[in-house]
């Protein structure tokens, strides 16, 4: 969700609702005796879940009052074969990495070595946004919180197509913003990348190397990464799926190492508990001092208004790299993550009862994750559950392609009457290229052409033609079944000049120019 409105005051008026809202209350406390019925509950909604074809396979831990009170896998790591899932499958998280990566950067915050409102100038002078003066401004807080300007999608096109981390980041500064610095809330995987990768420079190392050092092997997650190479070489790892005709397929593998702290970390259901009894613990673990409260505590300062919730209609923020909730049960932290192709998860805190919930499944689209989080806490809370809130969310998930994939096949459901022809294949082929996208190569192929993009040509699309200068592709490996155009400008000179691709073109950098002859 993207909403760009005027935020003056919102940090000030953030404290005010903090101070003044009112929480829900159960009718009666959490009992132990309460846990134990809404933990029987949820371990029969999972197991059904499964069993109807919800999804593959999950897994869910709970945590209350510093306990792991429930940990448990189900269903298959992959369809179709017998291994299961359980409470050590490693599963790729998506942008459940950014509220674990706002906790390493909290212990850098504690340790001294940043604060929340160090300049990225100061720790990336190589660093660039669009526009000069939120470059000099710009602080890892920004970047956490969503509100540099950047739009929501810069860099996720690049990575598309091929380009590493640096590449990436180095490119953003071609991007136009979508809004004025800090007033507009624009989600951005690379955004919240450089702000980690910026934040851990001054140590020397690596984003990995330091996620492993302050967060992983102080809370013995030894299956937790923020490199895919690790979780490749892991046997107990689930696959991802999505759905072929209906039916769950492991189809796509998702390297996600350039977008790493905002969308590449992997781990399990009992690594992540251990994680949310920190959080729970404001930073104390087994009895241990191991991040700054007030270090962490900034992390959950409402900053940015998201609206309201879709499903459940409580009003919601953005803090630094997690949700801030203020809904039916209270204040609640959270984060979502998803791949397009095949990954969903989700994280629930309600810091005020000590009680958390993380539920990891290998399948996208579904409502599965929030569906068990929301109907776990109605069950602690009030003892049963509202309604369906598996089919609630499902609803919104479905929703996501269907109507944009629809629109896209109506497009090019048929060209103008008459067709008008292509030029020859010699008008379109050759080099384009411009700052943001860099180098693309169009040649000839039988009746059609072939594009290629990214590094040394990476990314290659067939190209057929249908109407004039418009030629169609299928770029996308989530809906294989949506067109995209890619249009060139052809001069009196009988070659093309120019090529716009649409599927690259969000920010309105999708135009190439030719290069040489």
């Amino acid at each position: 969700m993207r909403l760009d409105r005027n935020l003056c005051h919102l940090s000030i008026w953030a404290f005010v609702l903090m101070a003044l809202w009112s929480p829900a209350v159960s009718a009666d406390p959490i009992t132990p005796e309460r846990l134990t019925v809404a933990l029987s509950k949820l371990e029969a909604l999972a197991q059904g879940a499964v069993a109807d074809g919800a999804v593959p396979g999950l897994a869910i831990a709970a945590v209350h009052d510093d306990d792991v009170i429930f940990l448990k896998g189900f269903g298959h790591r992959e369809v179709g074969k017998p291994e299961t899932v359980d409470a050590d499958t490693v599963f790729q998280i998506a942008s459940l990495s950014k509220p674990v990566s706002a906790t390493v950067v909290a212990a850098l915050v504690s340790d001294h070595v940043v604060s929340w409102d160090s300049k990225i100038a100061d720790l990336d002078p190589a660093f660039r946004l669009a526009d000069p003066y939120p470059t000099s401004q710009l602080t890892i807080r920004d970047l956490f919180a969503h509100r540099s300007g950047l739009p929501g999608t810069a860099g996720d096109d690049l990575e598309d197509i091929g380009y590493d981390r640096a590449t990436i980041l180095h490119r953003l500064r071609f991007v136009p913003p979508s809004s004025s610095f800090r007033a507009g809330y624009s989600y951005s995987n690379f955004g919240l990348t450089e702000g980690a990768v910026a934040a851990a420079m001054p140590t020397g190392k690596s984003w990995e190397e330091v996620a492993d050092e302050k967060l992983y092997r102080p809370l013995g997650m030894a299956s937790t990464s923020s490199r895919h190479e690790d979780f490749i070489n892991h046997a107990d790892r689930a696959a991802l799926h999505v759905r072929v005709d209906g039916v769950w397929t492991a189809k796509i593998k998702r390297d996600p190492d350039a977008q790493a702290p905002g969308g590449g970390v992997s781990s399990n259901a009992r690594d992540l508990a251990q994680w949310v009894r920190l959080l729970l613990g404001d930073g104390v673990y087994a009895g241990k001092p191991l991040i700054a409260a007030d270090a962490l505590d900034q992390t959950h300062v409402p900053l940015m208004t998201r609206g309201k919730n879709p499903v459940s209609g409580g009003e919601s923020f953005y803090g630094l790299g997690w949700n801030v909730e203020f809904g039916r049960h209270g204040l609640s932290w959270g984060h979502a993550g998803a791949f397009s192709v095949g990954a969903r998860t989700v994280v629930t805190l309600f810091p005020k009862e000590k009680l958390g919930i993380v539920v990891l499944t290998n399948a996208f689209p579904t409502g599965v994750p929030e569906g068990l989080s929301s109907s776990f806490a109605d069950l602690v809370f009030d003892g049963s559950v509202e309604k369906d809130w598996i089919a609630a969310w499902d609803a919104i998930y479905a929703g996501l392609f269907g109507p944009a994939v629809e629109a896209a096949k109506a497009a090019y459901a048929k060209p103008s009457s008459p067709a008008r022809p292509a030029a020859p294949a010699s008008a379109y082929a050759g080099h384009y290229a411009n700052d943001f996208i860099g180098d693309a190569v169009v040649s000839g192929a039988g009746d059609g052409l072939v594009l290629k993009l990214g590094p040394s040509g990476a990314r290659s699309y067939s190209l057929a033609h249908f109407d004039g200068d418009r030629f169609v592709t299928f770029p996308d490996a989530e809906t294989p079944d949506r067109p995209a155009g890619v249009s060139f400008v052809v001069g009196p000179d009988g070659k093309a000049s120019a090529m716009t691709i649409d599927f690259l073109d969000d920010n309105h950098l999708g135009t190439l120019q030719r290069t040489g002859n």
